[in-house]
């Protein structure tokens, strides 16, 4: 053992001055040298390559690691250096060079002490299906506890012997029931890498390993868009919640309602604002701040325009539907000359930033706490409607309104306060929104028009209907896009809608009362 260490100390040093000669060859060979050398430097040294943090100097024939703290030390002995030599130049990569690359830092790293490290390490070695990593995937394996961590080496050995020439019959068919267990587009794309040139066993086997893989994909390409259908559901259903409630209750057809929806959008970015400049510990609170400023805003807004525009105008809807159109147009001029006409940056919280992974789907985290807000906000607002006075009078205005107001029911007040209440609520929208598009002046005309086709087709001041309706037309519509487009998606959808009212015309849940039937 005296005599070996310091022959194996020679040898890793002439691997690392391999990496001076400036040829691929040599750089290949000093890759794989150094790899496996076991040195504490390899990892160093591997790592610097792949960063473009290695340097050699062809004089001296001397190779020096610069660290991400620019110091810079001998990659030979881990010496510290002043600086590089003046002749020093980048050690040169190609494509072949960066597999080699990722095979041996794949290598280096399926001892980590970290489980996520060897997780990620033997995925590498899957992608890169080198032979030369068996071995250590093999020591790897039998020392692994942990199960996440075991199933990925064993999936990194599968693809190996998928690769392997001289492996049996016995294990290609193992690991090719191991690869069609994995089940994802990495798993496909390694199967369908191998040649054509197969034993009749081993190609049956691909390819219904192929055709499985790719049927369970499809499948979970349905469950994904059925995820993007929900996604965009959720945000129709928070825009039109408040139409539905306005629409419903007063037929009135308010066309400025998506600039409401602007409103509490612009309401974030000024909550954030401040919050940035003055308390910036507490930005991962400020949507706890903007959801009630917006719904004060919005809806002190929404009860101005009912008590100074709209009830001058009931019964002529028309009327009512140009004067909002105009109203509309003022708000975002208004908005324009406030805040300017480009976008305005509304940050994600910590907790609404990221995605998951579930089974072969990917789940935002904004998506998936607006659809929690979403039915949150629905829940709330039926208990309102069910449980206190103020639901009692406005449900018995939308059944009928003279009955409601010979029973003593100060319909013009629950007109104003029904108005403000769905202006709150498109504010709360804009909140929500602002996470996912775009804070602009023309923010709240991308929704107003597929507001108005959830309410109608999920049936005019019904809050179910509503929901139901606005899931539906994001399902269809997320289901539609693959196949027709974006535009053509929404036009089919926009005639199913007509078709469906000609039969329908008071849309799913039709309300009942006298009123409505007469």
């Amino acid at each position: 053992m005296a005599f070996a260490a310091p022959a194996f100390a020679g040898a890793f040093e002439d691997a690392v001055t391999k990496f001076a000669n400036d040829d691929f060859s040599d750089t290949a060979e000093a890759i794989d040298a150094v790899a496996a050398s076991g040195n504490p430097l390899a990892f160093p040294i591997i790592s610097a390559l792949n960063d473009e943090r290695l340097f050699a100097d062809p004089e001296s024939k001397k190779v020096f690691i610069k660290q991400a703290d620019d110091k810079i030390i001998d990659a030979a002995t881990g010496a510290a250096v002043d600086k590089l030599p003046d002749g020093a130049a980048e050690v040169r990569l190609n494509n072949r060079l960066r597999r080699a690359v990722d095979t041996a830092l794949g290598s280096l790293t399926l001892m980590s002490p970290d489980p996520a490290k060897r997780i990620s390490a033997a995925q590498s070695v899957f992608k890169s299906h080198d032979e030369a990593a068996l071995q250590a995937v093999d020591e790897a394996l039998a020392k692994e506890t942990d199960k996440t961590a075991k199933a990925a080496f064993t999936e990194a050995r599968a693809a190996i012997l998928l690769f392997k020439p001289d492996a049996s019959e016995a294990d290609k068919l193992d690991a090719i029931a191991v690869v069609k267990s994995k089940g994802d587009q990495e798993a496909l794309a390694l199967l369908t890498s191998l040649g054509s040139d197969q034993p009749p066993l081993i190609a049956k086997a691909i390819a219904g390993a192929i055709s499985s893989i790719q049927g369970n994909l499809a499948l979970w390409s349905m469950v994904q868009n059925a995820w993007y259908g929900l996604s965009l559901g959720s945000v129709l259903l928070l825009a039109a919640i408040g139409l539905a409630i306005t629409f419903g209750v007063m037929g009135v057809i308010n066309m400025a309602h998506g600039e409401m929806v602007m409103i509490g959008a612009y309401t974030t970015f000024v909550v954030q604002e401040v919050i940035r400049t003055r308390y910036p510990g507490l930005f991962d609170y400020s949507l706890f701040v903007a959801v009630p400023l917006a719904f004060i805003v919005a809806g002190a807004i929404g009860v101005a325009i009912e008590r100074g525009i709209i009830r001058f105008l009931y019964g002529r809807p028309l009327e009512t539907l140009l004067a909002t159109w105009g109203l509309s147009l003022v708000i975002q001029q208004a908005v324009r000359t406030a805040f300017g006409p480009t976008n305005r940056e509304v940050g994600n919280p910590s907790w609404m930033s990221g995605a998951f992974e579930l089974g072969q789907i990917t789940i935002t985290y904004n998506r998936l706490w607006i659809l929690v807000f979403t039915l949150a906000v629905f829940a709330i607002l039926l208990a309102m409607l069910r449980y206190t006075a103020l639901g009692l009078e406005m449900r018995a205005v939308t059944q009928n309104r003279r009955m409601a107001a010979s029973m003593g029911i100060a319909t013009s007040r629950v007109d104003a306060l029904t108005f403000g209440l769905g202006s709150g609520i498109a504010g709360i929208a804009g909140v929500a929104l602002s996470q996912i598009d775009n804070v602009s002046p023309n923010l709240g005309q991308s929704y107003i028009i597929d507001s108005f086709m959830v309410v109608v087709f999920g049936g005019v001041g019904n809050l179910w209907g509503t929901l139901v309706g606005a899931f539906t037309l994001g399902i269809a519509n997320k289901f539609l896009e693959p196949v027709a487009g974006a535009v053509l998606g929404k036009i089919a959808i926009l005639v199913l809608i007509i078709l469906f009212i000609q039969k329908r015309p008071r849309g799913l849940f039709a309300l009942k009362g006298r009123a409505v039937e007469a």
